[in-house]
């Protein structure tokens, strides 16, 4: 009986046609090729969709997830509203999984300690752009309210960032006395106040402008100055100090 012939390396694996690159699906070899730009330092130059798309690849590791990444966009907006959506609104999109949502708040997260990163070890209003970018990052996007103060001491370091209250999405109770106990406790001498508009509007409005001389007119006799009080939204931000509302 003759022996069988070797089938040779060349040869189709069973069950699978040979089928010419232009029937091949068009996202075979997207994937590497995305991942070569983004290490080869064009990170900047890529669209929002592919920056997501890069994250999409560790929990969906086949298929092409270019249009889950546009209907991402279009449902919030911007990359950065994509990673700051709470995941119960993210898993209603068809084909994210909570893993993937997970890995979009990792990234979030990661964002933000980056941007506090910046403002950690030197005086704060000798770096204001990096204060103002790690207001942005860590509030901008919220979908509530959220009244959040700098404590610093006499060189204007940072002693200790907090969220003090946590609001609806057009409202955020702030009470002066909790405040200046507070900075007492901390030995603060100085505050950064900060508050999100979700609106997306950075405009402040007359209960802000109220809130805030209140905190000045209790603070400043016990040698607590107030530097700022930073309003911010996804069109920009207000400055307080430099609106000359304080």
């Amino acid at each position: 009986m003759p022996s069988a012939k070797p089938a040779s390396q060349d040869a189709p694996l069973p069950g699978l046609d040979e089928a010419s690159p232009k029937d091949a699906p068009h996202y075979l070899g997207h994937r590497e090729r995305l991942r070569t730009r983004f290490l080869d330092g064009e990170a900047d130059a890529l669209p929002d969709y592919e920056l997501l798309e890069l994250i999409l690849f560790r929990t969906l590791p086949r298929g092409d997830v270019k249009p889950l990444a546009k209907a991402l966009l279009a449902t919030f907006g911007s990359f950065a509203d994509v990673l700051a959506a709470p995941i119960e609104r993210l898993v209603a999109i068809k084909g994210v999984k909570e893993a993937t949502a997970t890995d979009f708040k990792v990234v979030e997260a990661a964002a933000r300690r980056f941007a506090k990163g910046a403002i950690t070890k030197r005086p704060v209003l000798a770096s204001w752009s990096a204060v103002l970018d790690y207001c942005r990052t860590a509030m901008a996007f919220d979908d509530r309210e959220r009244f959040r103060i700098l404590f610093l001491d006499k060189k204007n370091g940072l002693i200790a960032d907090e969220v003090q209250q946590t609001g609806t999405v057009d409202h955020t109770p702030v009470y002066p006395r909790e405040v200046v106990r507070r900075a007492l406790e901390l030995r603060a001498t100085a505050l950064i106040l900060v508050h999100n508009h979700p609106s997306g509007d950075p405009t402040p409005s007359r209960a802000d402008i109220e809130m805030t001389r209140t905190l000045i007119d209790v603070s400043r006799p016990l040698g607590i100055e107030i530097h700022d009080h930073v309003i911010v939204g996804r069109e920009g931000h207000a400055s307080f100090r430099g609106l000359k509302l304080i």
